[in-house]
């Protein structure tokens, strides 16, 4: 314990270098860099934004709570890591749940990794750093492993590489984009998991895909259940055709899809949990569409 006191000490007073014109340090061959870069110093929270490159789009107010509470308690265990945009101001590299919960409690300082990057490092990093963790939803690895190859220009095979994992398993996460929207969503909030989703990316008609989607939700279908119907969709059999599991939605859910599709003229999911509680998912395809259904909405 007296060891870290130490260590958070000395962070606080070579921070104070970060706040002196003169010691503005851009590069790490500049003055005072060994000082600064590749260390952990305590920085104002104020002096930090966060990251654009930020893969992660969803923080769930609840683990952001139970984060807040813990640090308030045993403080920032982990520090975050930043990148050095101008004097004295920083951008998270990663660490933002810490930082948010950090803000939550009302810190002023955080202990953080000080990097020197440019944009493309700094995107490469953070996306790289999340794919790592291990509470990431499949939707999110998705589009973190697309940005890379997009952004960074990296081929599947230099990204298996770079992030440790088969290129087999990076291909199937990246097939899971294909997926409406819809049910990306679906997978994200957990209505469906990571083997629906393979089981329907082998669909190519959006509607076909929404169509055993819901019935996914409201029937409750394992990923066997699954594979089974698109199996019976892909030889030519109606999607009409009843699974052999009877629907166990609540009464007040049976033909809310369908009545608030023909309200809205709009593609309309409503998914229900075991414990009652559900979500509505209205799409739209355009500015003008969701102006109207806007309205409709409104009165």
């Amino acid at each position: 314990m007296a060891k870290a006191t130490r260590k958070q000490a000395l962070g606080r007073g070579l921070s104070a270098l970060l706040k002196d014109p003169e010691n503005d340090i851009q590069s790490a061959s500049d003055k005072n860099a060994d000082k600064v870069v590749g260390n952990i110093l305590e920085l104002d929270l104020e002096a930090i934004e966060v990251n654009p490159f930020q893969p992660r789009s969803y923080f769930n107010d609840e683990a952001l709570q139970e984060l807040a509470t813990s640090i308030r308690e045993l403080g920032v265990i982990q520090p975050i890591t930043v990148r050095k945009l101008d004097f004295n101001k920083f951008q998270l590299v990663s660490g933002e749940r810490r930082y948010r919960a950090s803000k939550l409690i009302g810190l002023e300082t955080i202990p953080a990794y000080i990097r020197i990057a440019n944009d493309q490092e700094s995107l490469e990093m953070a996306l790289v750093e999340n794919i790592q963790r291990q509470d990431l939803d499949p939707i999110e690895i998705a589009l973190s492993y697309q940005r890379l190859i997009d952004e960074i220009q990296l081929t599947q095979d230099k990204l298996s590489d770079r992030v440790g994992k088969k290129r087999s398993t990076i291909a199937n996460y990246l097939r899971l984009l294909k997926l409406d929207p819809i049910i990306q969503t679906g997978i994200r909030d957990g209505f469906a998991s990571m083997g629906h989703g393979r089981a329907l990316v082998n669909i190519e008609k959006r509607e076909d895909q929404i169509s055993i989607y819901e019935k996914i939700v409201g029937q409750r279908l394992s990923v066997r259940d699954t594979e089974k119907l698109v199996k019976e969709y892909q030889q030519g059999n109606s999607l009409a055709k009843n699974s052999k599991k009877s629907n166990q939605n609540p009464d007040f859910i049976a033909g809310a899809s369908d009545e608030l599709k023909k309200q809205l003229s709009s593609k309309v999911v409503v998914q229900a949990a075991d414990n009652g509680k559900g979500k509505i998912t209205i799409s739209f395809d355009s500015k003008e569409e969701f102006i109207r259904i806007k309205k409709v909405l409104l009165g």
